[in-house]
């Protein structure tokens, strides 16, 4: 068994050592308006989250009913609730937002007016989700969604989605492509007019706003890179063997999961730098960065570890047995309360003061 993970992972670093990188300043594409390179960019197969075993142990904390495969989940300060997206029975089909909010009411199920790929909120009541040639917004206190289309684009799928901290929304596509808005209040408009848009990735696959800085990350390249608040692309890295997520913390840093290479990658955006990776076994998937730690979920085992970066290596500080399938994660800062969203239908893990005692 060990001589064949060996030979797998020679095979994919073979491959990784084949792939030119956009790496450091991407000046050749650097435009509002960059167009596609000629030829589709070289990939590798994309990184996955490790299909968990049963639970072998109690998780930590509550856990609230969830039917369903969740692919997304946020925590929402105005509205004080947790959004959790479960996409439809096949890819065609309505997705929905489930709120989790007190815990004695059972949660509300908003019904989308189609398919969604992606979410991401505002903190102050909304949220928006990616969806085929547009953005879904939902006013989670009136659990009421609009679909807004995006100008000339009715048959982009759209991948991924992030709010600047300007307000402007940012769309990625699974041809590759980002696009930048002009709207500063996205949730106002009848159709979205496009401001900018850079076409130079395999697949955006996650989008993660730190500022008015975008991060893109691209399964196929294992690459992270950076759009400036100009729409102009920055820079971008190589991100380990095979990353799969990403997420901004409220401190600055990109967190990304190499779950191919076991890593916790830490970022820094202007410029995008790498200052910390950190070995984390057992497939690391789910993130959220938080002012106190870090939070990675070990799909493979079903554990929850939260990391402190403050010294400069990631140092463990606590750590939890999950549902099954831990893939999403969410973190209400006002509380200290982690949520682990399972991706197998195992319902939505509640742990309060997660990061050690009020």
């Amino acid at each position: 068994m060990l001589r064949r993970h060996r030979r797998t992972r020679g095979a994919v670093q073979r491959r990784l050592a084949g792939l030119p990188l956009l790496l450091a300043v991407v000046t050749g594409v650097a435009g509002c308006s960059a167009g596609p390179f000629n030829s589709a960019p070289p990939t590798i197969e994309p990184a996955q989250p490790a299909a968990s075993p049963p639970a072998s142990q109690n998780p930590a904390g509550a856990v609230r009913p969830l039917g369903g495969r969740a692919t997304a989940a946020i925590f929402d300060g105005g509205s004080r609730q947790l959004a959790v997206l479960t996409p439809g029975a096949d890819p065609a089909a309505p997705a929905t937002l489930t709120e989790f909010g007190d815990p004695r009411t059972p949660p509300r199920v908003i019904d989308l007016p189609g398919p969604a790929s992606a979410l991401t909120g505002d903190g102050r009541g909304t949220a928006y989700l990616a969806t085929r040639g547009g953005y879904l917004v939902v006013d989670l206190s009136a659990a009421h969604a609009t679909q807004v289309p995006v100008a000339n684009a009715a048959q982009t799928d759209f991948t991924a989605i992030a709010q600047r901290a300007d307000g402007t929304l940012v769309l990625g596509t699974d041809d590759g492509a980002v696009y930048t808005f002009a709207s500063r209040s996205p949730e106002t408009v009848k159709t979205a007019t496009i401001a900018g848009r850079n076409k130079i990735f395999a697949r955006v696959d996650a989008l993660a706003a730190q500022g008015n800085t975008t991060v893109v990350l691209d399964r196929g390249q294992t690459s992270v890179t950076t759009i400036g608040a100009d729409g102009h692309v920055e820079q971008a890295l190589r991100a380990g063997e095979g990353a799969t997520t990403l997420a901004a913390d409220p401190l600055g840093r990109v967190l990304v999961a190499d779950t191919r290479g076991g890593q916790l990658l830490v970022y820094g955006v202007d410029p995008l730098i790498l200052r910390q990776a950190y070995p984390v076994r057992q497939s690391p998937y789910g993130l959220a960065g938080s002012r106190g730690l870090a939070w990675v979920s070990q799909t493979a085992s079903n554990v929850v570890i939260g990391y402190d970066l403050s010294t400069g290596i990631p140092v463990e500080r606590v750590r939890y047995p999950t549902v099954q399938q831990p893939n999403s994660l969410a973190f209400d800062e006002a509380s200290g309360t982690l949520y682990v969203v399972s991706g197998s239908g195992a319902g939505v893990q509640v742990i309060e003061h997660a990061a050690g005692a009020p």
